[in-house]
């Protein structure tokens, strides 16, 4: 085993690392940005080395600090957690270069299915069912529209690099079209430095299903069983549990499918082959996430398994000690993780980072929470919105399901609003007790319609606009929300940005004349892409950002007189 280990990596998967690395006696290196200096993950750690500046670029994302900070630290391993670099093969590679090992699978296995177009090929190759779509590229809008006119509608436009939601856009009529596939080439220029975009039918209501493999070697694989990952917002995951609560008699022909395209990809370490299953119970591959996923905690739970240690050992070319049969005895019970982000449910989940000026975990039988902060702590605008991981652990479905909402209700969080009272109305709702929930079932929720504040003990469960219950989501509350939190202008005609971000897109032009309500930017904070729009008519005086820029909350953008 490692000596020592980097985590270049924040927040609780920097915190999960260390904990495992000092329980296998490994030293444990965190590094850090200016605003999380005192951070939990730097506490935990036992040693941390900084890296000056705040933005992702200058830090988390920055290869030749964080490949210093090992060498000072003389680490044997890097650990790259999930997010920033984690899917990178050029840095795996310089890792490698430098002599250490890589805590995840080969650069050559990490571009394979990092490409979602080659991932598609390989995993056609292997016997993997795919969803009707392209194999190449889509060079211009006319493939897109050919493709509609082919295969139907809805079409999903995707980057062909993407992953986590982004780059992911949805046209279902023939109008949305131009739109969708500029937003999406967008999105893929700016997360995965690649324009590359590809067309496939647009599954409309189906399951969110995914395989954990763990590869020991090239020739060899396992399969951990299956999670439903289906509640979602913005293509990103609200709650995930395992074992599924429909199509388990499929999850055999599942695993044996992800093991076989691991196999043909030459996979090594921990990942996972996500699904997309239908109403009839077929299944199609969607895409490899090369790198632990959020979501691993209830694998864990139900196996009794550390995934972290698991790829400690096989980065280390220590055998695992467990095979495919063990796997399934080791099964028990049920498990479910609530991601508890920085988000505003009735404002179409909008980020809202901030501090927190309260902040107390739940615990008791069956309860785990996975997080990066403590009470005072901000949470920044430059990351991801996620504070904490909530699991709970079950002997069956219903058990998990409420000792989940007993932990919600006990978890205290003041400062921002969280993702908390969506949470607990989706675990009531009739569709996710009877495991019937899909990728759509958040944004046509009607959980909210049908309660009034009489039917809970408990008003501060039920989201009130204006004395009544609305809407969990829909497209046009966050459009509604977006034009009123992210619409900003100062009195002076200054046009702001609402928090911390990346500017993606200028929509505007000195000396242009815009009206009231048009878009002028588009800035991407915390995953979410965001139009900030004009409030007031005028002519636009001064541009004070540019593409690739990143503004600070309330910093004036332009000037409209």
């Amino acid at each position: 085993m490692f000596s020592k280990v980097l985590i270049a990596n924040r927040g609780e998967i920097a915190v999960r690392i260390a904990r495992t690395c000092r329980e296998r006696s490994v030293g444990s290196v965190a590094v850090y940005s200016d605003v999380d200096a005192r951070s939990r993950h730097v506490a935990v750690a036992d040693e941390a080395v900084h890296l000056p500046g705040v933005s992702p670029s200058d830090t988390y994302l920055n290869v030749e600090a964080l490949l210093a900070a090992a060498r000072e630290k003389g680490a044997e391993a890097v650990h790259p957690g999930y997010g920033f670099l984690s899917e990178n093969a050029d840095f795996a590679e310089a890792v490698i270069g430098e002599g250490m090992a890589w805590v995840g699978p080969p650069p050559d296995a990490t571009r394979a299915v990092g490409d979602k177009i080659v991932a598609r090929r390989i995993a056609s190759s292997a016997g993997v069912p795919l969803v009707p779509g392209l194999l190449e590229p889509a060079e211009d809008l006319e493939v897109a529209y050919a493709f509609g006119r082919e295969q139907g509608y809805p079409l999903a436009i995707k980057a062909a690099g993407g992953g986590g939601g982004r780059g992911l856009k949805v046209a279902r009529t023939e109008d949305e079209v131009a739109g969708a596939f500029e937003s999406a080439r967008r999105e893929a220029k700016a997360y995965f430095s690649s324009s590359d975009v590809y067309v496939e039918r647009y599954l409309d209501d189906p399951k969110h299903l995914e395989v954990q493999i763990l590869a020991p070697n090239r020739d060899e694989a396992l399969w951990l069983g299956v999670r439903d990952c289906s509640l979602q917002r913005r293509h990103q995951k609200l709650i995930e549990e395992t074992p599924p609560p429909r199509w388990t008699e499929r999850s055999a022909d599942m695993g044996a499918a992800a093991v076989a395209l691991s196999k043909a990809c030459g996979y090594v370490n921990a990942g996972t082959v996500e699904m997309l299953v239908d109403g009839y119970g077929s299944f199609y591959f969607l895409e490899v996430n090369a790198r632990l996923q959020v979501e691993h905690t209830v694998t864990e739970e139900v196996l009794g398994l550390d995934l972290v240690a698991c790829q400690l050992l096989i980065a280390a070319g220590e055998p695992l000690g467990f095979d495919q049969p063990d796997i399934e005895t080791r099964l028990r019970g049920h498990a479910i993780e609530c991601r508890v982000n920085a988000e505003d449910p009735a404002l179409g989940f909008a980020p809202a980072p901030g501090k927190l000026v309260a902040y107390a975990e739940p615990n008791g039988l069956g309860v785990r929470v996975d997080s990066g902060y403590v009470a005072g702590d901000a949470v920044p605008g430059a990351y991801d919105s996620l504070v904490a991981k909530l699991i709970s652990w079950g002997n069956d479905r219903e058990e998990a399901r409420l000792r989940m909402l007993r932990a919600l209700k006990e978890f205290v969080i003041e400062g921002v609003p969280t993702t908390i009272p969506a949470h607990l109305l989706l675990l009531r709702d009739g569709s996710f007790i009877s495991g019937r929930h899909t990728t759509r079932t958040v944004e046509e929720s009607d959980v909210l319609a049908a309660l009034t504040p009489s039917d809970t003990d408990e008003v501060r469960d039920v989201l009130m606009i204006g004395g009544r219950p609305v809407r969990l989501w829909s497209p046009a509350m966050a459009s509604a929300a977006s034009a009123a939190v992210h619409g900003a202008v100062t009195g002076g005609g200054d046009v702001v940005a609402p928090m911390q971000g990346t500017i993606l897109q200028v929509l505007i032009a000195e000396g242009e004349n815009v009206a009231a309500g048009q878009p002028v930017m588009v800035l991407e904070a915390m995953k979410m892409e965001t139009t900030i729009s004009a409030s007031l008519a005028g002519t636009v005086v001064e541009l004070k950002a540019a593409p690739g820029d990143t503004a600070g909350a309330g910093q004036v953008l332009a000037v409209i007189e």
